[in-house]
């Protein structure tokens, strides 16, 4: 099941990944995103001790095939496991096993990484690919963008349930986190709620504790005047 897009901004060092499946709750075991570590997606038959004992090993500097192959060694089931990972300076590890169901493979570029397995066909992937790098706005509206046209392609050959993305900058924790867990459409109802962090979380967002402000911003008068002033509306541009 399931296919996932991993990204690195380069001029901003943000983290991102996005995934959608036929399958329940994507975004609660399959993408994991630290700012200035790394990005990883598993999946295929998902093996969640892959984020556990594999982040951790990125953030103390493992480069990502060194990592890959740690966790891949360690894991007896690892012809049924697709995974890959981006860190924070652009290197991809990628694996997909053997025993994963077809079509399935991998795909990668300057700082990003796809893979997929379950799908319609190859050409969900490469319409990934083209398409985050063809789409303007902010990383989060591109992999949208990225993840619509996959799905355009074909996407799951099984269908549609949930979507998630996932974006972080400077902090251990994201800047973003929807998930759709259960849904005819997922991906639209991952846009909207995408359009609904707008509003207002996206601001708020900004003045949270974080790496370089322990304790952020209190004053609740500054974060209002913020968010009357950079919120978007809904619907807004």
């Amino acid at each position: 099941m399931t296919w996932s897009i991993l990204v690195r901004d380069p001029a901003s060092g943000a983290l991102g990944a996005a995934v959608a499946t036929r399958f329940f709750a994507v975004g609660a075991l399959c993408i994991h995103v630290e700012g200035g570590v790394a990005a990883l997606a598993t999946q295929a038959l998902v093996n969640p001790m892959f984020a556990v004992q594999g982040m951790p090993m990125l953030r103390a500097g493992k480069p990502p095939e060194q990592t890959v192959a740690t966790l891949l060694a360690g894991d007896a089931g690892r012809a049924h496991r697709q995974l890959h990972v981006l860190d924070a300076s652009g290197r991809i590890a990628q694996h997909t096993g053997a025993a994963c169901i077809a079509w399935c493979g991998m795909l990668r570029g300057q700082d990003v990484s796809v893979a997929g397995n379950m799908l319609a066909g190859e050409a969900v992937l490469a319409r990934t690919v083209e398409a985050y790098a063809a789409a303007a706005g902010s990383l989060a509206e591109r992999l949208l963008a990225a993840m619509e046209a996959g799905e355009a392609a074909g996407g799951d050959k099984r269908g549609r349930q949930s979507a998630a993305l996932k974006i972080a900058s400077r902090d251990p924790y994201p800047d973003l986190d929807i998930r759709v867990d259960d849904h005819a459409a997922p991906l639209a109802e991952l846009r909207r709620l995408h359009d609904v962090a707008q509003q207002r979380f996206a601001v708020f967002r900004r003045f949270m504790p974080g790496a370089d402000s322990p304790a952020g911003v209190f004053d609740r008068a500054v974060i209002e005047r913020a968010v009357a002033e950079h919120g978007k509306p809904p619907g807004g541009s």
